[in-house]
């Protein structure tokens, strides 16, 4: 079963979903889709360091996002500039060093566009184990973040208040979203991961009532999408990585139509505090 390249990049594009969807779910509450993009700019930097000193893919990337997410945070403490302008500066430096590394390594033939928009048929059974394995250790630093993160989100204060420290959930999520892209740019590529952990979410946030049932939603959603999204890439010849995002995005305008039966009901409307 696990011999058929299509089984396996739909077991991947599900094991990155049901991560991805409650990742981005504090990423859309906490406004975080732009520092997203920075981290997923910074995995092509970690694409040409491992390539260059022959690491591990997914062990290289994770560690340069990391290193972005430090600087981010030391920068943030010096407050010369903001945080966007940080973000900003950090995205682009990263992305453009990757991009001229890779061409100074001209012995060396880079797959450039698979690793910009993914190539998610060409999954192995290793990379399925990274992807699960990997997915667990989010998921279970999420559930052990969960209280503090959400508490931070509504309101910062109160959340030191309370002793939960709210800078280090804070950082030790800019960990975990290290770690998703670095497990999913084989998926759907760098320039396309922001978009899996924020439309679900988005998605999502109209028809949930709790946070945690938004977390679920955007994890049901995004392994939709994936699914979808592959098949109409088998049946139309379409690039996969784009194609599930391309599926996402209408699953969102779905969602967006009236639907009687939902209105007023998500957790935000009803008149709760939340993110």
């Amino acid at each position: 079963m696990f011999d058929d390249f299509f089984v396996r990049a739909v077991l991947a594009g599900i094991g990155i979903a049901l991560v991805a969807g409650p990742l981005g779910c504090f990423v859309v509450w906490r406004r975080m889709a732009y520092f997203g993009d920075t981290m997923a700019h910074s995995a092509l930097l970690g694409v040409a360091l491992s390539t260059a000193f022959e690491i591990d893919l997914m062990l290289g990337v994770f560690a340069v996002a990391a290193l972005v997410a430090v600087a981010l945070v030391l920068l943030e403490r010096r407050g010369a500039l903001s945080t966007d302008a940080l973000l900003g500066i950090l995205s682009h430096s990263t992305l453009a060093l990757g991009l001229v590394i890779i061409a100074f390594m001209t012995w060396m033939r880079i797959d450039l566009m698979g690793f910009l928009f993914g190539d998610i048929l060409a999954v192995s059974r290793v990379d399925l184990l990274a992807i699960f394995g990997g997915g667990v250790v989010v998921l279970a630093g999420l559930a052990l973040l969960w209280r503090s993160l959400l508490a931070a989100t509504v309101s910062a204060e109160l959340a030191e208040a309370e002793g939960l420290r709210p800078e280090r959930s804070r950082f030790l999520f800019m960990l975990l979203m290290a770690v998703v892209i670095a497990i999913a740019m084989k998926i759907v590529g760098i320039l396309l991961i922001t978009a899996l952990l924020i439309i679900p979410a988005a998605t999502a946030r109209r028809f949930a009532s709790t946070p945690e049932m938004m977390a679920l939603l955007a994890a049901f959603v995004g392994a939709v999408a994936s699914t979808g999204g592959l098949f109409a890439s088998l049946n139309f010849d379409t690039p996969s990585g784009p194609s599930i995002v391309v599926a996402a995005l209408v699953l969102f305008l779905a969602s967006l139509l009236p639907v009687p039966a939902f209105a007023g009901r998500s957790f935000e409307s009803a008149g709760k505090t939340t993110p």
